[in-house]
C-alpha cells in the first residue's frame, strides 16, 4: 500500500506539473519602456513590457502572480485590428484599455477575471492595447477619449 500512494503521489505531481506555465526557457522576455496616459486628472506614468512578436503578444500576462502598480504590459500591433483579448492562464485581475492609432483610448474592460475564456474585444480597430492591474483606471480616474503617450501615437 505504501508503494501504491507513493505511486499515486508521483502521478499527482507530475500532472501539476505538466498542467503549469511552460518551462522557463520558454517563456517569452519583454523589452521594457516608459508610457504616459493623459487624464483630466493629470498625466500618469507607466513602465511597461512592449510585446510586439505573435509569441510576445500570445503570452501577454500569463503565469505572472503579481504586477507592480505602476507597471503594465503594451501590445503593438503595428496598425489597426479589431483586437480580442482572452484571460486564459492569467492569474491577476486587468484593466485592458484599447488605443486608438491617434492614441486615444477608445474602449476600456476594467478588471478582467483571471482564467476566463469569455472573449474581451475592441469596439473600433485599435493600434494597441495596454493591460494594467485591475482597478487602475478607476483609481487614476482613466476614460476613453484620454491620451497615451508612447512614440507610437506620434504627437496628436
Amino acid at each position: 500500500m505504501p508503494r501504491q500512494c507513493f505511486l499515486l503521489m508521483l502521478l499527482a505531481a507530475f500532472g501539476l506539473f505538466v498542467a503549469g506555465p511552460p518551462a522557463q526557457a520558454q517563456l517569452q522576455t519583454f523589452p521594457t519602456a516608459q508610457l504616459t496616459i493623459a487624464t483630466a486628472s493629470g498625466p500618469h506614468e507607466f513602465t511597461v513590457e512592449v510585446a510586439t512578436t505573435p509569441a510576445q503578444q500570445q503570452q501577454g500576462l500569463m503565469y505572472r502572480p503579481h504586477l507592480a502598480a505602476d507597471a503594465g504590459m503594451l501590445f503593438d500591433f503595428g496598425h489597426p485590428i479589431m483586437a480580442t483579448f482572452w484571460m486564459k492562464n492569467t492569474l491577476i485581475p486587468l484593466d485592458m484599455l484599447f488605443v486608438g492609432e491617434n492614441g486615444r483610448i477608445v474602449n476600456i474592460h476594467e478588471r478582467a477575471v483571471p482564467e476566463s475564456t469569455d472573449i474581451i474585444a475592441s469596439t473600433a480597430p485599435v493600434r494597441a492595447v495596454i493591460e494594467l492591474n485591475g482597478g487602475t483606471a478607476d483609481r487614476l480616474d482613466i476614460k476613453p477619449g484620454d491620451r497615451v503617450i508612447y512614440p507610437i501615437f506620434g504627437a496628436k
